[in-house]
C-alpha cells in the first residue's frame, strides 16, 4: 500500500474513533503506525504547555526589558505573541520554549497540544465526556488528527494539578500570609485529601483515552510510549529561603509570600504526595513516569542558591531563578504565569524529556546540577 492511501485510512479511522462511530476492537483491516514524520506530542496543562516561558528569571524592574528578563519586550512595548504565538490570545500559552519544544531533535515533529488551565476533562474525547476548552477541541480529539498524519513515538502528559486546585491552593496560601497572618497547610491538606482519589481516577482515564485514540489510529501499544510526569515545587523549603519569614521581603522583594510551615508542607508533603500518586497511576496504566518533584531544587523562587536579575546581575540559566514569582500587583504580565517554570525551567524540562526519550523503559526522576543550565539535567532511576 502506498503512503498516501495508508495515511488517509489512518486519518479516517482516527476521526471515526474520536466521534465514537466505530468500535475500538483491533481488526486485521486496521491501519498500522509508521506513516508520516515521527512525532513527539505533549498534552495536558500549564506545566507542560509552556506557561511563563516569557520570563528569563525575575527582576524588580517594571519597565523596559525588565533587566533582560522579559522576552516579550519589543524595544517599545510588550508583545506576548513573540513567546506564545497565536495562543497568547486564548491563554493556552504554548510558549516557544515549552518542554516539547526545548527537547531538541528527538523527532521530526514536536507537537504541543497542552493548554494552560486544562483539567482531565479537557483531555478526554468529546465522545466520552471530554470538554472543549478556550475554543479548542478536547486534546484527545486533537491527538486523533495528529496520530493520523504523523508517526507518534512518545506522548508526554502533565495533568491533574488543576483538578486538585493548584491555583486555588497558591492563592489561599499567599492570602493567608499577606492578609490573614494564618497558615494554609492544614485546611488545604484536607481539601487535597478529599479530592485526590477522584482526580487520580481521572488521570487514569486520560491515559485510557489517549490509548483509545492511538489504537483507533492503527497503533499497537508497542509503537509508542506515554510518559506521565509530576510537578516540581516552585517554592523552596523554609531553610532554603533567602528571605526572613517576618516583614514584607518575601512579598514585595522575593515574590514568595508563604509562611515557613506552609513552604515546608508544599515542598516536602504536597508535591511528593501528588508525585507518588501519579507514579502509581502510571504504573497501573503501563505508562512511564517522570518524577519532577526535585527538578527545581535550588532554582525555586526565593531560593538561597539562586539570584534575582538586576542591572548588575544578568539573566543566566546558571544563577537565575527557574520559576516565575508571584506578581500580585500584575506589574509584569498576567497572574496566570505565576509559580510556573520560566524560560530556563522549561529548557530544563525539555532536557528531562530528551533524556527520558532515550530510555525506552523504566521510571525516572529528573534533577538539576547546581550552577549549570539545562545541560546539567540528569536522571536517576526509580
Amino acid at each position: 500500500m502506498s503512503s498516501s492511501p495508508h495515511r488517509a485510512l489512518r486519518g479516517l479511522l482516527a476521526l471515526c474513533v474520536a466521534a465514537g462511530i466505530v468500535s475500538l476492537a483491533p481488526s486485521p483491516a486496521a491501519a498500522s503506525a509508521g506513516s508520516g514524520p515521527t512525532a513527539v506530542v505533549s498534552m495536558g496543562d500549564s506545566y507542560i504547555s509552556g506557561e511563563a516561558g516569557r520570563w528569563q528569571g525575575n527582576s524588580l524592574t517594571t519597565s523596559g526589558s525588565r533587566n533582560g528578563t522579559d522576552r516579550a519586550w519589543t524595544g517599545s512595548g510588550y508583545d506576548p505573541s513573540r513567546v506564545y504565538g497565536t495562543t497568547a490570545a486564548n491563554g493556552c500559552h504554548r510558549s516557544d520554549s515549552a518542554e516539547v519544544r526545548s527537547a531538541g531533535a528527538i523527532a521530526s515533529q514536536l507537537i504541543n497540544l497542552a493548554c494552560s488551565g486544562a483539567t482531565t476533562a479537557n483531555v478526554f474525547r468529546a465522545a466520552n465526556g471530554g470538554v472543549s476548552y478556550k475554543g479548542e477541541a478536547p486534546q484527545a480529539d486533537q491527538l486523533a488528527t495528529v496520530a493520523a498524519t504523523n508517526d507518534v513515538k512518545l506522548i508526554a502528559l502533565s495533568i491533574g494539578g488543576n483538578d486538585l486546585g493548584f491555583a486555588d491552593i497558591i492563592t489561599t496560601c499567599a492570602t493567608d500570609y499577606i492578609v490573614w497572618y494564618s497558615y494554609c497547610h492544614d485546611d488545604q491538606q484536607a481539601e487535597v485529601d478529599a479530592k485526590i482519589d477522584g482526580v487520580m481516577a481521572n488521570v487514569g482515564k486520560a491515559i485510557d483515552e489517549i490509548r483509545t485514540v492511538m489504537t483507533g489510529a492503527g497503533y499497537a501499544a508497542s509503537d509508542y510510549r506515554i510518559v506521565l510526569q509530576s510537578y516540581p515545587s516552585p517554592i523552596p523549603r523554609a531553610a532554603e529561603n533567602r528571605y526572613v519569614e517576618s516583614g514584607w521581603s518575601r512579598t514585595n522583594t522575593g515574590g514568595c509570600p508563604f509562611w515557613n510551615l506552609d513552604s515546608d508542607w508544599a515542598r516536602d508533603s504536597l508535591v511528593p504526595q501528588i508525585a507518588n500518586r501519579l507514579k502509581a497511576v502510571a504504573t497501573s496504566k503501563g505508562a512511564q513516569f517522570m518524577d519532577l518533584r526535585d527538578m527545581l531544587q535550588g532554582r525555586e523562587v526565593c531560593a538561597k542558591a539562586s539570584k534575582q536579575v538586576t542591572s548588575t546581575v544578568p539573566a543566566s540559566a546558571a544563577t537565575s531563578e527557574w520559576a516565575r514569582w508571584i506578581d500580585q500587583n500584575q506589574t509584569q504580565g498576567p497572574l496566570q504565569e505565576n509559580m510556573h517554570p520560566n524560560f530556563y525551567g522549561q529548557a530544563a524540562l525539555g532536557r528531562c524529556l530528551a533524556l527520558v526519550n532515550a530510555q525506552p523503559t523504566g521510571n525516572f526522576s529528573c534533577r538539576n546540577t547546581a550552577g549549570a543550565g539545562a545541560s546539567g539535567m540528569y536522571l536517576t532511576a526509580g
